[in-house]
């Protein structure tokens, strides 16, 4: 299978500019960077993509094995890295691809060499000594009522991910997104995303790292970006004046600037 068919890869910006990816998270595809991508594209080569099981990738790819793990995502990303010989790349991963990008940076540091993670969490549950945000029973509910019924939880939680209840279409959007995803496959992404521990994965990095953060977000608060942050040496902390968990729509302008100013410092 072509990589470019399989992951739904498109290209767009200055040909010869430096390399951003961008990677969406859960329930969600490369539409989501829309509103970003133009400022982008003025001065870097900006690779889009979905992830198998996601937006118009190609669904006989899926492999339930390979995506019950965050380690088949990474996979994607760097088979994408070499289909398009891409190497020194900014990879923008939002949510949970924040550590896909982690993960497939510490595989390919030639290919992967910054990080820019967008509302990041390396683990969504509780534990003693780390505030996630999410107890265990939480979690399980989260996740059982996701398996139920797919569409009516869809309907509730992403205009919860996406706050901004003064903007409702904003969560409208979200919600067309989830609910365009393939339920059997979103369950599957959704397990390996709110039951994973990345935490260990973190303290590997040695990528230079971009962490923006929102002012008010219940998936990934203000602590868990503390805590990558103070994990990741050299890390910067970034957060913007936004709610919710999906700056990239909320406050386009300002992520988009984020990138830029980090990119630029580290080059």
């Amino acid at each position: 299978m072509n990589t470019r068919l399989r992951n739904n890869v498109t290209v767009t910006g200055r040909a010869d500019g430096p390399v951003l990816m961008l990677a969406h998270g859960f329930g969600c595809d490369q539409n989501m960077w829309r509103l970003v991508v133009p400022a982008l594209a003025e001065s870097y080569r900006v690779v889009l993509f979905d992830y198998v099981g996601s937006g118009r990738a190609d669904p006989s790819s899926w492999d339930e094995q390979r995506y019950s793990s965050l380690e088949g995502y990474a996979q994607d990303v760097l088979e994408i890295c070499e289909e398009l010989d891409l190497r020194d790349v900014t990879f923008v991963g939002h949510s949970v691809s924040a550590m896909v990008g982690v993960l497939a940076s510490g595989k390919a540091p030639q290919r992967i060499s910054r990080l820019v993670m967008v509302a990041p969490s390396p683990r969504y549950i509780d534990e003693d000594g780390y505030r996630g945000g999410f107890s265990a029973e939480d979690i399980d509910e989260l996740l059982e009522s996701l398996e139920s019924n797919y569409l009516g939880w869809s309907a509730a939680m992403a205009p919860v991910i996406m706050g901004n209840t003064d903007r409702p279409e904003l969560g409208e959007e979200l919600t067309t997104s989830f609910c365009a995803t393939d339920p059997d496959m979103a369950r599957v992404f959704a397990r390996t995303t709110f039951l994973s521990d990345s935490r260990t994965d973190l303290r590997k990095v040695t990528a230079p790292t971009l962490v923006l953060e929102c002012e008010h977000d219940v998936i990934a608060p203000r602590e868990v970006g503390a805590y990558v942050h103070a994990v990741i040496p050299g890390s910067r902390l970034v957060t913007l004046e936004a709610t919710g968990h999906c700056p990239q729509l909320s406050a386009p302008e300002a992520t988009a600037d984020a990138i830029i100013e980090f990119t630029a410092a580290t080059r």
